[in-house]
C-alpha cells in the first residue's frame, strides 16, 4: 500500500512564518510537521510515499530527497496552482493501485489511529472538536457516513474530518466531476459526497491522537506535546560545569559551553553553540546552526535554524524564525498585567503566557523590547531601544523599520 501526503498548500493562517516555506515544513520538537507524520505512517509498515507538493516545493524536495535517510521511497507530484484537495489528489492518478492511504500533511496522527482507519472498506478518520466550523463536518448513522460538509458557519455536529483516509481507485472517477466550492476550490469532501450519492458506502473510525496547527501560536502547544516524547541523546560536546536535567537531545557538532543549564525536555539541533552561561528551560526546541549566548534565557519556545540570540536576552513562549539576530539586551514580554489571554493579530491565542511570533530574517538592536502578542514579518529591523508594541492589529508588516 502507498501513502499519499498532500503538502502543496502554503497555510495562509500561518503567515508570516510561511513566506519562505510551506506549513508542513514548520518545525515542531526539532522536526518539520510532515516528518512527524511520515514517521507515524512508516511505523505501521508503509514505506512507499507520494508527496503532492507545490508552494515552495524545493524546501520539501531538498529536505527529504528520495527518502533514503528515512528508509522509505518518496515520489513527488507537483500541484502548480493550489486549487484544492481534490485537485491535489488528481495529480496522483495512475500512480496508485487498489487501496491507498491519504493524509493531510499539516496534521499529525498516531500510528495506532492510522491502523484503525486502514481496513477493507473505504474509511475516513474523524474526531469531535469544540470548533467544528473550522473543519469539514460529517453526519453519521452508526459507523457509516451519510453526509460530508466542508467548512460551514452552523455545522450540524462536532464530528469533523481528521484528514486521514483509506481510498481506492474509485475516487478518481468522481474527482473529475467535482465542481468548485463556494471558496473557489475543488474540495475532496465534495468528491466523497459524490461517492456517497452514487451508492458507495464510506465509513468512519475515531481518531484519538490528533495534532492540528492552524495559527502560529498553535506550534507552541504542539511542541509542548511532542517534545515530551523525545529520547535523551548527546551527540555534541559538553564543556565542564554544564548542567543537564531531564530529557535533552543534542545534535552532532553542537557545543554546550561552561556554565550553561539545560532543563528538559529540550531539543537542540546540529552545529549550535550554546553558552557560556545560557539557561535553556523546558519545552524549548532549537534548530541547527543556532547561537544562544551569554546570560540568555529561553523558555518554552521554538527557535528555527541559523538564528542568533547571543547576549543577555530573554525569550519566552515564542516562535522565532530562521536567520534572526536579537541584539544584546533584547527582551520579549510574555504576560499581560491583567493575566488575560494574550491576543495576536487581533485573535485570542487562548494562552495566558505568549510572547511573540518573529519571522525569518528579523534583527533587533540592543535593548529592544517586544510586547506580548506581537507578530513580526520577515526582514523587519527593530532599532536600539525601540519598543515593538502590540497595537490593535498586533502585526508588523515584513521589511518594516521600527525606531
Amino acid at each position: 500500500m502507498k501513502a499519499v501526503i498532500l503538502a502543496a498548500g502554503e497555510g495562509k493562517r500561518m503567515r508570516p512564518l510561511t513566506y519562505e516555506r510551506p506549513k508542513v515544513m514548520l518545525p515542531i520538537s526539532g522536526k518539520p510537521i510532515i516528518e512527524h507524520l511520515l514517521g507515524e505512517v512508516k511505523a505501521i509498515g508503509i514505506n512507499d510515499f507520494i508527496f503532492v507538493v507545490g508552494y515552495h516545493d524545493e524546501t520539501i524536495r531538498d529536505y527529504f530527497g528520495s527518502g533514503a535517510e528515512w528508509d522509505v521511497n518518496i515520489q513527488y507530484v507537483t500541484q502548480k496552482m493550489q486549487l484544492g484537495t481534490a485537485d491535489a489528489l488528481r495529480r496522483t492518478e495512475g500512480l496508485v493501485e487498489g487501496k491507498f492511504l491519504m493524509l493531510n500533511g499539516d496534521t499529525i496522527v498516531s500510528a495506532d489511529d492510522i491502523k484503525r482507519v486502514i481496513n477493507n472498506i473505504i474509511t475516513l478518520g474523524a474526531l469531535e472538536v469544540r470548533n467544528p466550523e473550522d473543519y469539514g463536518v460529517i453526519e453519521t448513522e452508526g459507523e457509516k457516513i451519510m453526509k460530508i460538509h466542508e467548512k460551514m458557519r452552523e455545522p450540524p455536529s462536532n464530528l469533523v474530518n481528521a484528514g486521514v483516509y483509506l481510498l481506492d481507485e474509485n475516487i478518481f472517477k468522481v474527482l473529475s466531476k467535482t465542481a468548485k466550492s463556494k471558496r473557489g476550490e475543488l474540495e475532496l469532501t465534495d468528491s466523497l459526497q459524490l461517492l456517497i450519492e452514487d451508492g458507495n458506502d464510506i465509513f468512519w473510525k475515531p481518531i484519538e491522537h490528533w495534532i492540528d496547527v492552524s495559527y502560529p501560536w498553535d506550534l507552541l502547544a504542539a511542541n509542548e506535546l511532542l517534545i515530551g516524547r523525545i529520547s535523551p541523546v548527546n551527540k555534541g560536546e559538553l564543556e565542564e560545569n554544564v548542567w543537564i536535567k531531564g530529557m535533552v537531545s543534542i545534535g552532532e557538532g553542537t557545543v554546550i559551553k561552561s556554565g550553561s543549564y539545560i532543563e528538559g525536555p529540550v531539543v537542540i539541533g546540529k552545529n549550535c553553540v550554546i553558552g557560556p552561561n545560557s539557561y535553556i528551560r523546558a519545552n524549548t526546541s532549537i534548530g541547527a546552526k543556532c547561537h544562544i549566548g551569554n546570560a540568555v534565557e529561553i523558555k518554552n519556545s521554538i527557535i528555527m535554524d541559523e538564528t542568533k540570540i547571543p547576549h543577555q536576552n530573554y525569550v519566552g513562549d515564542s516562535v522565532i524564525g530562521s536567520r534572526c539576530n536579537l541584539g544584546a539586551g533584547t527582551k520579549i514580554a510574555n504576560l499581560r498585567f491583567d493575566d488575560a489571554p494574550v491576543k495576536a493579530k487581533g485573535l485570542d491565542t487562548g494562552r495566558r503566557k505568549f510572547g511573540a511570533i518573529i519571522s525569518d530574517g528579523v534583527k533587533t538592536g540592543i535593548n529592544a523590547c517586544i510586547d506580548a502578542g506581537m507578530v513580526i514579518g520577515n526582514n523587519t529591523l527593530i532599532g536600539p531601544g525601540a519598543f515593538a508594541f502590540a497595537s490593535a492589529s498586533g502585526y508588523i508588516e515584513e521589511n518594516s523599520r521600527i525606531y
